[in-house]
């Protein structure tokens, strides 16, 4: 018998891995202070909180 395979519409898990890959290269070499900066913007720029908050 031969497997059959489903092509996604959406694939999470592709989403997911390219979106960390994608933080992962952009602060790479980020000293504590400037990550907690990288963080700060990206809450701001897309309207989102911290949790508990």
């Amino acid at each position: 018998m031969k497997a059959t395979k489903k092509v996604k519409p959406f694939d999470a898990v592709k989403m997911m891995r390219d979106i960390r890959n994608k933080i992962s290269s952009d602060t790479q070499n980020m000293t504590l202070d400037e990550l907690k900066a990288y963080i700060k913007q990206q809450l701001v720029e897309n309207g989102a909180k911290l949790v508990g908050q």
